[in-house]
């Protein structure tokens, strides 16, 4: 593709002098700022404009505002024109976007350097751009096949605990609906706004199903008893967080090397089962010292272990379930997270309903 260089002078014979001494490149003319506007409109590939100033109808500064205001017209580098006597025109051009000057009478040999000087980085420029968007591809795609990876994994993963019967398809989906419900709502408020961006949900929303995934190393005979756990059986049953924690760091070798969505699933693992006052597993922690992925994670798993059948028990009804979690406010759950939850109830209640629903059509057919 040929350099297009735009020359816009009021004078006719500079513009035919420095038409000239560009015969290497393909020129463009016009008189007047008003004529350079409708020349630029029709070419928008021009490379570099050659601007006198001082000129009728739109000078040379109108000019230069018209080509900054707008986004297409940025990558053009424009030389502006002066008389020897206008430092303060020179000084006002450069601020406006002008990439350098030169001085009238013209030095032809002075312009004709400059000329392919900025022709010279303008090429730079459009091979830094090519390879930044070569680069841009490159990173696109390997960030699809990291997620892909990533997702494959989980559902892997989450498949063992399916296949063994410990937990359903429709439990993983109604968490993932109640985590981003939760958290979609909680983002409006002041004190989230900041922590839940836009992908720190998407990774809350995608790891939630590992919350158990630590319970493929529980014996049938424990996790799928049908009546209460002994005092010994509960106790290797709380293993089964400290399982789902090792598995997901045995690849980590540094915590520079941990990848953010496994942070993230890490924390909502080994805190889902602690409790805000403090007497939950493992590690005892209480109130904002537990993580938020864990804070979110518990009151999301209670609550459809609550309105769920289970092997051990019946599915509670909904307000009977609502009931007991807000009980629960400031002991089990986060008091700010219960009453976010308590505020889109309704919305959850649907998504419990509707996957529920499915299952039973599904069985029927």
């Amino acid at each position: 593709m040929s350099t297009k260089i735009l020359i816009v002078d009021d004078s006719t014979t500079d513009r035919l002098i420095i038409s000239a001494m560009l015969t290497d490149y393909e020129t463009l003319t016009a008189c007047d700022g008003v004529e350079a506007m409708a020349v630029i409109a029709k070419n928008p590939d021009i490379d570099l404009v050659i601007l006198d100033l001082n000129m009728p109808k739109m000078n040379g500064f109108e000019v230069l505002e018209a080509i900054r205001k707008n986004p297409e017209y940025r990558k053009i580098r424009t030389i502006i024109l002066t008389n020897y006597d206008e430092v303060d025109n020179e000084v006002k051009g450069l601020e406006l976007g002008a990439v350098d000057y030169i001085r009238k009478p013209l030095n032809i040999q002075s312009l004709l350097i400059r000329i392919n000087i900025h022709i010279k980085l303008k090429s730079i420029q459009k091979m830094i751009e090519q390879d930044n968007q070569r680069l841009d591809a490159m990173v696109l795609k390997k960030t699809k096949e990291v997620a892909a990876t990533r997702d494959i994994t989980i559902h892997a993963l989450v498949g063992l605990l399916e296949v063994r019967n410990i937990e359903s398809s429709n439990h993983t989906i109604r968490t993932q609906w109640i985590m981003k419900l939760l958290c979609n709502h909680l983002k409006t408020k002041k004190q989230y706004q900041d922590i839940l961006t836009e992908a720190y949900v998407q990774e809350l929303i995608t790891t939630t199903p590992l919350h158990d995934i630590g319970k493929v190393g529980i014996p049938d005979n424990i996790l799928l008893k049908p009546g209460k756990l002994t005092e010994a059986e509960f106790e290797i049953m709380k293993k089964h967080v400290d399982y789902g924690v090792n598995a997901l760091q045995n690849e980590i070798y540094s915590d520079d090397d941990v990848p953010s969505f496994i942070k993230t699933a890490m924390e909502i693992v080994g805190a889902h089962h602690e409790k805000f006052n403090g007497s939950g597993y493992p590690r005892g922690l209480s109130g904002k010292a537990i993580p938020l992925p864990g804070r979110l994670m518990a009151i999301i798993d209670v609550y459809d272990a609550l309105t769920s059948e289970r092997v051990y028990k019946p599915a509670y009804d909904f307000d009977c379930s609502i009931k007991l979690m807000k009980s629960e406010s400031g002991e089990h759950f986060d008091p700010d997270i219960v009453e976010g939850f308590m505020e889109i109830k309704e919305s959850i209640f649907d998504v419990s309903r509707k996957f529920t629903q499915e299952t039973v059509v599904m069985v029927k057919k």
